[in-house]
């Protein structure tokens, strides 16, 4: 284990040097401490194949503050119908319903107060893309034509996100 901990630290290291690793917080003295937690519980659960983890803890514009984390073994996803994933994937492939759902996330929560931005088109089109993300999960109505991104899609949102960067 201090073998595997001193190489990764050297390879820490040579990619700050080359300037190839992106900057960020690190958390403790391991750059791959969840990994490593995943794989014990992994290992305790007789998870052969492995699993995938994410998590998130994550503080909104608006003072909302969410947590979460979730473990799928690795069997289950290759097992699953892949196919329901589709809508989901859909509509978060195009550029004005991200643009919600990031409004959203920033307290813009009514059509009203959407149909104020520009480049989101007309009120009739922001209420389709309204509807698309709600069909699909991405968003519910929490009263008085009011949007949310319900809280155990905020974090799966922004890991979305992240997994799309460059």
């Amino acid at each position: 284990m201090e073998l595997e901990q001193r190489v990764a630290d050297l390879e820490r290291r040579l990619a700050d040097l080359e300037g190839t690793r992106r900057p960020g917080p690190r958390i403790d003295e391991g750059d791959f401490w969840a990994l490593h937690g995943l794989k014990e519980q992994l290992s305790e659960a007789g998870a052969a194949d492995g699993g995938v983890l994410y998590t998130g803890s994550v503080g909104l514009p608006t003072g909302e503050e969410y947590a979460w984390q979730m473990t799928v073994p690795t069997e289950e996803l290759l097992d699953d119908d892949w196919t329901t994933a589709a809508e989901p994937f859909a509509a978060l492939g195009h550029p004005v319903r991200l643009r919600l759902l990031r409004e959203i996330l920033g307290g813009r929560r009514t059509a009203a107060e959407l149909a104020d931005l520009d480049e989101t088109g007309t009120t009739g089109q922001i209420y389709h893309h309204l509807r698309q993300l709600t069909a699909t999960g991405w968003l519910h109505t929490s009263g008085r034509g009011r949007y949310e991104v319900p809280p155990e899609r905020v974090v799966p949102l922004l890991v979305a996100l992240a997994t799309a960067r460059p």
